[in-house]
């Protein structure tokens, strides 16, 4: 049973909190995808085990959830940089191998090949660019783009307040903006 989570959230949060398997499933199937894009645009090596991870953590710590479907998004995202978070603790902690902006690229995800395929080129470059910026503006970009998250509820993930999240979101669509090649995209 496929169900729109934002439709019915209510339902969906209350079947979840009472271990309902589709109600997970709708949680899942609507939030993974970018979970998933988020924590591959941060690492290459470990995102698919990370929201796996993040996963388990909802499935977990979801009978204590209270509050909108909003902050139901916030809360996903923040286990997710969380997990992120450790995962460089622990990676700063041994050799690591460094990637180049145009690998980073070629891992991204999106839903449709349709839609890959009539942006592979400027998606591409797009991405290039933010996984060129510094590390807090890249990661305040992906999640208000790709996660299509709130200045607020960002703020809640990253640990920063809204006025910080919007200076970073701000300097960097302003770098991104001096990038441009003259005429556009």
């Amino acid at each position: 049973m496929q169900v729109a989570l934002s439709e019915r959230f209510d339902e969906v949060l209350a079947a979840a909190q009472t271990g309902a398997p589709w109600a997970h499933e709708a949680i899942y199937r609507d939030l993974h995808p970018n979970v998933l894009a988020f924590l591959r645009h941060r690492t290459l090596h470990d995102a698919e085990d990370l929201a796996a991870d993040v996963f388990v953590a909802v499935a977990e710590g979801i009978a204590g959830f209270e509050g909108s479907e909003s902050r139901f998004r916030s809360w996903v995202f923040t286990i997710a940089y969380r997990r992120l978070t450790d995962l460089r603790r622990r990676a700063g902690r041994r050799r690591t191998d460094p990637r180049a902006p145009e690998v980073v690229a070629e891992h991204s995800t999106f839903g449709d090949a349709e839609h890959d395929v009539m942006v592979a080129i400027a998606t591409r470059s797009a991405l290039a660019r933010i996984a060129a910026l510094p590390e807090a503006q890249a990661e305040v970009i992906l999640l208000r783009v790709v996660a299509d998250m709130a200045v607020d509820d960002v703020a809640t993930v990253v640990g920063r307040r809204p006025g910080a999240v919007r200076a970073l979101q701000h300097r960097a669509l302003q770098r991104l903006a001096r990038e441009l090649p003259a005429g556009g995209p």
